[in-house]
């Protein structure tokens, strides 16, 4: 897959949730990656797509994230987010990175969808699982990027008239 482009991708953050952040191995600066992420994807027309997995025991979406989200988070029981987030490629965020975000890439790849799993907004409890995650995904043909990577390649030009404004974001 060439570079990402903002008229043909689409972001998927699953499974921010309030009980599971806590327990995310650096949980903060992931929650940071992924409003990030909401935010460019909002200013640049990324169409958002947002999971919960099991939200009357694992509580909604972290409120820092979901108040960027342009639409509620869609509730799930199954670990992989069974759904059609857009057409084009699909960024992904999220938790756990070796239980739902990884079954949901693998059944997005499974269906011939170009997936990016934008590394530093993917969190597990322990580094050893997250590690392996994008491993395994890796071999399964999805990229690994970065935030930056996700932002700068969205962007592409910086004549662009949102540059200042995600440029913003990273500093």
């Amino acid at each position: 897959m060439p570079l990402l482009s903002a008229e043909s991708s689409v972001l998927l953050v699953v499974d921010l949730q309030e009980r599971l952040m806590p327990a995310i191995a650096d949980g903060p600066a992931l929650l940071e990656n992924a409003g990030r992420l909401v935010r460019a994807a909002t200013r640049l027309g990324v169409d958002v797509c947002a999971t919960e997995q099991n939200p009357d025991g694992l509580g909604r979406t972290v409120g820092a994230v979901a108040e960027l989200l342009p639409a509620p988070a869609l509730a799930k029981t199954t670990f992989a987010a069974d759904v059609d987030p857009g057409p084009g490629t699909v960024v992904v965020a999220g938790c756990e990175a070796h239980v739902c975000v990884l079954q949901t890439v693998l059944g997005l790849r499974a269906r011939g969808r170009d997936v990016a799993v934008v590394a530093d907004a993917v969190g597990s409890r322990r580094t050893t699982n997250h590690e392996r995650a994008l491993d395994r995904m890796r071999a399964h043909g999805v990229d690994v990027v970065t935030t930056e990577m996700v932002l700068f390649e969205w962007l592409h030009d910086s004549d662009s008239a949102a540059f200042r404004e995600v440029q913003r974001l990273v500093k």
